[in-house]
């Protein structure tokens, strides 16, 4: 089918760049209707006639059908925790009540399976009454940041009849009988998943009451990129409200005191910092102390507290100074501080007093990741998750007065993961950077350069790739399959520093990191570039259409998912412009637009080059990164590249960035990507 081309071009101080695939941006247009519509029936074409996608789909629900558990938290007289049965799409939450004495059987407490039909209305995020009475809980539709907020009488198990629209990136925090949540003001008709987000405000909203007679909070009327999440202290006496704004990496605290009432307005807060320079993560409150997690003079991050009733950051002590890696995350529980830090990209737990004195290290598995839940300071009841590359994530109980530790539930997988083994190795990047990888694969696998290979990445906004576990990735790894994790820069896994050194004018590092990583594969005969497959998301997405258009020699096999792809324009859809910080923006400043300019995937697909097979994957709700960015990239594709491999773009319906997204549209999803890398790799299976 051919389509008309957009008579669009936009100046750049000077240089003209057109835009003919502008068109695909209105994702409510007939003709971009008919466009999606068009590339899944040829992508369905294309994957149908894979011999062995169905058996992969039937493996697949064969290896994640096991029960999972997360862990424990405590609300009024209950634990609570979510489990999810084999395939169902969404996990279920329940409830016991527990004494040192008895334990009580597991209740059915919430079933988000029941919000809809197919499993695309998603549970996004929930907060209990201080007294555990009721429940504020947040859902999306079809994978939309959007959420609506309801509350559930936790006795009665049914609705109260509360109800918030236009609600997006929020905490919910209780203060006696309502709550604080930030929202936007309704989008135009129509524009819900394009239109930018701006004005976030900061309420409170009353049980039993209109949500228009929610009480403004928070705002700054003359800041439109700066947003509020709020939280508040286990004693309801303080409320903790987290600035961020687009430009800036760290964020603003703002302090104010509970226990007269609810703020007035936005100047009854006492501000701790007035600089976004660094980050800053309250924890909790002690001893009229407010402890905070920062990097403040801290790279790696440090604790420190500051008196509630005079925060300031001129006004702290140092409780736990930096280390030499990274603090990743800390609460106050049961009396004493708990510290999670990642070394080499492989967690460690430590308990230490108030004082940060007498630390002493948690005795949990190494070699892998480390979650907590349940923590309250008040509590002596923890519970921790653990999981790796071979371990699927189980659940333990820690007792903090006793320093004991009990396995509370492990998984019954049904694949044996003793047939599989995982390594870490470090590499050169171009300049000479040291980074880290992890190798999955079979045990018995032989190095001869035929493995099909699976190699991920993601590489920014200080996010870390932490060891996880994936029945999905099983399916992959059994069939002769390796995959690669990359711990690029751009992350966190190494603090600040490895985070600034892959942003703006420093991105290229994160692609060269990438590249480097293919290269040693090859070089160490773990795969060839006629068996090397990538993958990313999101960020993870530019990582991939970018190395593929700089080596597209290297790799066989290419997916980007969700991706960011249009670098000059990604700044102007929905929250698009909170990624200014990370990017640059094409309107900052020539430099910025050349630098931009010079890796954008979308702008620097060439004819005459022989690019590997690439399967582009979205959400048609996808309103994070919207899925304008894929189709643009998509067509430039079709009508540039005139080899022989395909080039597909397959766009699931109802889902969008990835969050909540039902398991058995994940399941489908990842045969198919499975059967296009085995086929495109011509692996026998």
């Amino acid at each position: 089918m051919q389509y008309k081309q957009s008579n669009v071009s936009d100046n750049y101080f000077g240089t003209i760049v057109a835009d003919p695939y502008r068109w695909l941006e209105d994702d409510n247009a007939p003709e971009v209707i008919a466009w999606v519509k068009e590339e899944n029936k040829k992508t369905e074409g294309f994957l149908s006639k894979i011999p062995f996608r169905a058996e992969l789909k039937k493996r697949l629900e064969e290896i994640w059908d096991y029960e999972k558990r997360s862990g424990l938290f405590k609300a009024g007289d209950f634990y609570y925790f979510f489990r999810t049965e084999g395939l169902q799409n969404q996990s279920v939450m329940y409830r016991q009540k527990w004494s040192e004495k008895s334990e009580s059987n597991p209740e059915l407490f919430f079933d988000p399976n029941t919000l809809s039909t197919d499993g695309t209305i998603a549970l996004k995020n929930l907060a209990f009454s201080k007294d555990g009475k009721y429940m504020a809980y947040s859902v999306s539709g079809s994978g939309s940041d959007w959420e609506e907020i309801f509350v559930f009488d936790a006795e009665k198990k049914t609705d109260t009849g509360d109800h918030i629209h236009w609600v997006k990136f929020s905490n919910i925090a209780w203060y006696k009988d309502g709550f604080f949540y930030s929202s936007y003001d309704a989008p135009d008709k129509g524009k819900a998943l394009t239109e930018k987000n701006e004005f976030q405000k900061l309420k409170y909203h009353k049980l039993g009451t209109n949500e228009s007679e929610d009480i403004l909070i928070f705002e700054d009327k003359e800041q439109p990129l700066r947003s509020f999440s709020a939280s508040t202290t286990e004693d309801e006496k303080t409320i903790l409200v987290t600035a961020f704004e687009v430009g800036n990496e760290g964020s603003m605290l703002f302090v104010a005191d509970l226990s007269k009432g609810l703020p007035k307005c936005t100047k009854c807060f006492k501000q701790y910092n007035t600089h976004f320079k660094d980050s800053v993560w309250p924890l909790e409150t002690d001893n009229q102390f407010l402890y905070l997690l920062t990097n403040s003079k801290a790279p790696l991050y440090r604790i420190v507290k500051t008196p509630i009733n005079a925060a300031d950051e001129k006004n702290t002590e140092e409780v736990i100074p930096e280390q030499d890696c990274l603090l990743s995350s800390a609460a106050i529980c049961g009396g004493k501080l708990l510290t999670v830090y990642m070394r080499d990209v492989q967690d460690e737990v430590f308990i230490h007093d108030l004082n940060g004195k007498n630390k002493t290290r948690v005795n949990l598995p190494k070699n892998g990741s480390i979650g907590f839940s349940g923590a309250r300071k008040n509590e002596d009841l923890i519970f921790f998750s653990f999981t790796s590359y071979t371990t699927p994530n189980k659940i333990i109980r820690y007792d903090i007065k006793a320093n004991s530790l009990q396995d509370f539930f492990v998984p019954a997988i049904p694949i044996n993961t003793e047939d599989f083994k995982c390594e870490q190795v470090f590499f050169k990047s171009k300049d000479g950077t040291k980074i880290p990888m992890h190798i999955v694969s079979k045990k018995d696998i032989k190095l001869d350069g035929n493995n099909p290979t699976l190699m991920y990445g993601y590489g920014g906004f200080a996010i870390s790739l932490p060891p996880a576990f994936s029945a999905a990735r099983m399916a992959f790894l059994e069939k002769g399959g390796i995959f690669a994790c990359v711990n690029l820069r751009g992350g966190l896994e190494y603090g600040e520093e490895w985070h600034s050194a892959g942003k703006k004018m420093k991105k290229q590092n994160v692609f060269d990191d990438f590249i480097a990583a293919g290269e040693y594969l090859i070089e160490h005969k773990y795969t060839s570039n006629k068996k090397l497959a990538i993958q990313g998301g999101s960020n993870g997405g530019l990582l991939i259409g970018a190395v593929t258009n700089q080596r597209p020699d290297l790799f066989a096999v290419a997916i980007p998912q969700v991706g960011v792809l249009d670098m000059l324009r990604y700044q102007h859809f929905t929250i698009g412009w909170a990624w200014v910080d990370e990017y640059g923006s094409s309107e900052d400043s020539k430099e910025m637009f050349e630098y931009l300019y010079a890796y954008s995937p979308l702008h620097n697909v060439k004819e005459g080059i022989d690019y590997p097979s690439i399967m582009v994957c979205t959400g048609d709700h996808d309103d994070r990164v919207v899925p304008a960015h894929s189709f643009k990239y998509a067509q430039i594709l079709h009508d540039t590249y005139k080899g022989e491999n395909p080039i597909l773009i397959r766009i699931t319906e109802k889902a969008g960035h990835g969050a909540g997204k039902p398991t058995a549209k994940i399941i489908e999803e990842t045969a198919d990507i499975y059967a296009f890398i085995f086929k495109q790799t011509g692996h026998k299976i």
